[in-house]
């Protein structure tokens, strides 16, 4: 059989008209597809990214002292009563959307950690894409009366500028009075350091009591007023295991730390969360969550001086 090859010079004006809108039909199609595709697979993506449970590499590096953890004990996640887990490298969190904050965040301190030079301070509040009900924004809080409270410290996540960004998350913030935030609960988290480089190792949940007695909220998405917040701080390692709790009033404050110090139960009591619950056995937390030393957890009495002398007062 003989095959005819067209000539260049063998097509008409409307064939070559025809053949042109031909080949711009097939081209957007590809194109539609491609872009669809892309959409599909970013959306995926992100999905993936807002509901994926936490990986070892992406919480526990060779630095920092992260990598002396027993590998057991990498994944300090309390119970969530919102079903909402958010994971970012240095902490997780449970989100609350009716009041547009972190019922708990947890992270692990460690010496080395503290031990690191000090990144730049990051100072810009970002919403957090992984929030899938979304969080809350920067502008909520302008004009509020209330400062954007850290729930993971900024001067505990400044061993590196990735831990420094996180930490200025908007799901990592709650609106705390001033003369608490700079106050009280500035004492807790300079103390917590301490007992972070004396101990080598912390593990620690913080965050508002969010309760059904909460009434006033801020901005647009209504984030709510905590009337407490929480902190508490786990030594996991022998030989002197040990446990405590603090429980605070979002106001200012005269009184000495020791005076907030509280048993882990009676946050659970009044959050509905279970802290340590596939972290340690029934025993260990009946143990460590029933009772505390104070004297394991020695305050610095100078922090108290500053709080009362300088803190209180700014």
């Amino acid at each position: 059989m003989v095959k005819f090859r067209r000539g260049h010079g063998g097509e008409t004006k409307q064939g070559i008209k025809h053949g042109f809108i031909g080949r711009n039909i097939l081209l957007t199609l590809i194109l539609s597809g491609l872009l669809i595709g892309i959409f599909v697979l970013t959306k995926q993506k992100f999905f993936n990214l807002a509901t994926s449970k936490p990986e070892k590499e992406d919480f526990f590096f060779t630095n920092y002292g992260y990598d002396s953890i027993d590998p057991k004990k990498r994944y300090f996640l309390p119970s969530s009563t919102t079903g909402e887990l958010v994971h970012h490298k240095y902490y997780s969190l449970s989100y609350n959307e009716k009041y547009e904050q972190a019922e708990w965040v947890s992270y692990v301190l460690t010496k080395e950690s503290l031990r690191a030079e000090n990144v730049k301070r990051h100072d810009r509040f970002d919403p957090d894409v992984r929030v899938k009900t979304r969080s809350a924004i920067y502008h909520d809080y302008l004009s509020s009366g209330y400062t954007r409270g850290h729930l993971a410290p900024a001067a505990d996540m400044a061993f590196n500028d990735d831990a420094m960004k996180e930490s200025f998350l908007m799901s990592n913030i709650s609106p705390q009075k001033k003369e608490f935030n700079n106050g009280v609960w500035n004492e807790l988290e300079e103390n917590t350091r301490n007992w972070a480089w004396k101990n080598g190792i912390v593990y620690i949940a913080t965050g508002p009591v969010l309760t059904d007695n909460i009434r006033d909220f801020i901005g647009k998405n209504r984030v709510g007023i905590p009337d407490y917040f929480y902190k508490i701080i786990l030594d996991a390692d022998d030989p002197d295991r040990k446990a405590i709790g603090f429980l605070l009033p979002n106001e200012i404050s005269t009184e000495p730390l020791s005076k907030y110090a509280v048993t882990i139960d009676s946050i659970e009591s009044v959050t509905g969360i279970d802290f340590f619950r596939d972290f340690l056995t029934k025993d260990e937390q009946t143990k460590l969550e029933s009772g505390f030393d104070i004297n394991k957890w020695p305050f610095n009495p100078d922090l108290y001086t500053k709080r009362i002398e300088v803190w209180n007062k700014q």
